[in-house]
């Protein structure tokens, strides 16, 4: 609810301080007055885009402050959340703009964004006239009007829920697809890598064993012939000979010598040993040199083929085996991805066919709160003088989405026989007025907790039409806080709370002044609206009278 709208040098305003109550607030006064100067500076502080020359002549900076009542449970609260602002039961909002046209906005006392004021308007707010484009105009606000007079909560989220799991499955099927799709476009060369890499069959420490021998191999005739030189100095030509001599003669000798050469025989025994096993390393190494012919050029091709398909996969000759499991992981990836592409196809068609259930079940219910609509909207219009007008509810097909599979639009025949269509292309001013009247009553459980402002929507209506209307303004603040800019007597005699506009000349300057009034000021008021600048008894007495029948 708004509780207060202060106004510093905006316009014709030099200082404005008011008030506002719960119900019906009625604001009145002559043509001129600068009643829609209040409805300029309450949208300039809640970021509605307007003029721009705002400032008052001669003020450095003007300025609007709107104070508002938020229950807990105040959508605005979730607004301020969001933004990162303490919430509570008071919000208070601040604007000024400067000479040179700089804007500034405070919320709470704290900076805000206009992004932020316009978001926190549209939870606050709502203003209806003959421009209504902000509120029942807007058709894109009409699916939400009509499932909130339907109360299709439990639908609508059901439908939501099940837009996302379509969504979920769609994206799947599309990121399984797209996987599948890389994969079949390399499958030719992992085809090829892995019966390569297959073929070759490398093992772990290969490279290293293999660039081993291929040195010991390329060295082999060099080093053949010095191990055959050993071979042959160690030989029974060469030193075996030597020492078998010298064993046989110490052997000869050694019976005369009382045991003299005991010891050097048995240090001969252990040499010959030794040289014996000198003579069985040197032939295992001989042998070991001894390659067959192209053993080299073998190890060669070997060790080459796995630096080169090392190189050509860039990782290491050791990394082979497991590159190759990776590569043939991938290969069933795509072997068995049709599979994964038909299962996820069956859950996307399942969760199709769940938001297309979801969907038909809310758009019956809009069908039928559109056709309870429709016929709230003719027991109303009836009274405003437009039984002659047809409503309707409109649903029209539209692409799929978590809010069903259609659109709504309010559509009106002023005439019988005549084609229906939008409001704001088919009703006068004066019929648009009351058209959008009737159908806030009907809407009026949707609008909790939001001040709503009426710009003379009664405008071109009298007698029984004008009463009409402002009764129906007063039961709608019975559950809401309602604002009414107006002309008519009728309904400012139905008015909770009166406001007078009016304007003062001082030192050659125009000022607009807003005051509650009293009920003999009521009464002085109303007698105006009726008779014009000349107030008579009997317009006096015809005030009182509809005061009283407004009570």
């Amino acid at each position: 609810m708004l509780l207060a709208l202060e106004i510093r040098d905006m316009l014709i305003i030099d200082r404005l301080d008011l008030r506002f109550q719960p119900g019906l607030n009625v604001l009145t006064g002559e043509t001129g007055a600068g009643k829609s100067i209040l409805l300029d500076a309450l949208g300039f502080v809640l970021g509605w885009r307007g003029r721009a020359d705002l400032v008052r002549a001669g003020a450095a900076q003007g300025e609007v402050v709107a104070e508002f009542a938020l229950a807990p449970d105040h959508p605005a609260q979730a607004v301020l959340a969001e933004a990162g602002f303490e919430a509570g039961d008071a919000l208070l909002l601040r604007r000024v703009n400067t000479g040179d046209g700089r804007k500034t906005a405070y919320v709470n006392d704290r900076r805000a964004s206009g992004e932020l004021l316009r978001a926190l308007s549209e939870t606050l707010v709502e203003l209806h006239g003959q421009q209504d484009d902000r509120g029942l105009l807007n058709a894109r606000g009409h699916r939400a009007l009509l499932d909130a007079y339907g109360g299709h909560v439990r639908e609508r989220d059901a439908c939501r829920a099940a837009w996302r799991e379509l969504r979920d499955a769609r994206a799947a099927q599309e990121t399984e697809a797209a996987r599948l799709a890389e994969l079949a476009a390399e499958e030719d060369f992992l085809r090829h890598a892995v019966a390569e890499l297959d073929q070759l069959a490398p093992e772990p420490g290969e490279e290293a064993a293999l660039d081993i021998r291929r040195r010991q191999m390329q060295a082999a005739e060099r080093l053949r012939g010095d191990v055959a030189r050993a071979q042959a100095a160690l030989s029974d030509e060469g030193a075996e000979r030597l020492m078998t001599d010298a064993a046989r003669w110490l052997d000869g000798a050694a019976e005369g010598l009382d045991g003299a050469l005991d010891r050097a025989l048995e240090a001969l025994s252990r040499a010959m040993d030794a040289l014996g096993e000198a003579q069985q390393g040197i032939a295992a190494c001989a042998e070991a040199l001894d390659f067959p012919p192209g053993a080299l050029e073998e190890v060669e091709e070997r060790l080459f083929a796995l630096r080169g398909l090392a190189r050509k996969h860039g990782v290491l000759p050791d990394d082979l085996g497991a590159h190759a499991e990776a590569l043939r992981a991938r290969l069933a990836q795509l072997d068995d991805g049709a599979r994964n592409i038909e299962a996820l196809a069956r859950a996307t068609q399942a969760a199709q066919a769940a938001h297309d259930a979801a969907a038909a079940r809310l758009g019956a219910a809009r069908r039928e709160a559109g056709a309870r609509l429709d016929a709230a909207m003719a027991q109303e219009l009836a009274p405003l003088k437009l039984e002659r007008a047809a409503f309707q509810t409109r649903l029209v097909p539209a692409d799929p989405g978590p809010d069903g599979a259609e659109a709504v639009q309010f559509e009106v025949a002023t005439n019988p026989g005549a084609p229906a269509g939008a409001l704001s292309k088919i009703a006068s001013g004066g019929e648009l007025s009351r058209f959008l009247l009737a159908l806030k009553v009907c809407l009026v459980g949707a609008s909790s907790g939001v001040t709503m402002i009426f710009d003379e929507i009664d405008r071109g209506v009298g007698g029984a039409t004008a009463d009409a209307v402002g009764r129906r303004l007063r039961a709608l603040a019975g559950g809401a806080q309602v604002l009414v800019v107006t002309h008519s007597p009728q309904v400012a005699a139905l008015g909770q709370h009166h406001f007078k506009v009016t304007k003062q000349v001082l030192d050659d300057t125009t000022f607009s002044r807003v005051a509650p009034l009293s009920a003999d000021a009521r009464v002085e008021e109303i007698a105006r609206m009726l008779s014009g600048d000349t107030i008579t008894d009997t317009a006096r007495a015809a005030a009182q009278d509809l005061l009283r029948a407004g009570r």
